[in-house]
């Protein structure tokens, strides 16, 4: 088994000190919302994604949302592709067409390999189409 410094609590700080903004666009756009999804966030905190690959968008109002953690209320926004690949960390600045929507919480891997689920923990819980998203809206990923 590896040694996960994450599971095992070596960081006791954010160790991402500088990194790009992840970019990229909305391709699908849902409306749908779950009281008990139960989706179980991983422990790292960061994930790579790269360029063309297609993850889905999440989001939950549950202040408690972290790593590690697992998250039961959320509304569905979308699906993006990713335009400049990097690295995404929990705290990272989430935007859609400009708007702030909140904060990158963390990451549930149910339907991986096929993609990853990226929730988002937000103020008012909202679908795509409440937020009013359209197809090709530019999202971004900005940390630090």
């Amino acid at each position: 088994m590896a040694n996960d410094p994450y599971a095992s609590g070596k960081f006791h700080k954010n160790p991402y000190a500088k990194k790009t903004d992840v970019t990229g666009s909305l391709v699908v756009v849902l409306d749908g919302i779950m009281e008990d999804r139960g989706l179980s966030l991983i422990k790292p905190i960061s994930r790579c994604v790269c360029k063309h690959e297609v993850h889905e968008l999440i989001l939950t109002d549950e202040t408690g949302a972290k790593p590690g953690g697992e998250v039961n209320r959320i509304a569905y926004l979308g699906f993006c592709t990713i335009g400049e690949g990097g690295v995404i960390v929990s705290g990272d600045d989430f935007y859609v067409d400009g708007k702030l929507i909140g904060q990158l919480a963390g990451f549930d891997e149910t339907h991986m390999p096929n993609h990853l689920n990226i929730v988002i923990k937000t103020d008012k819980l909202r679908t795509g189409i409440e937020l009013e998203a359209a197809l090709g809206n530019k999202i971004v990923f900005k940390g630090m």
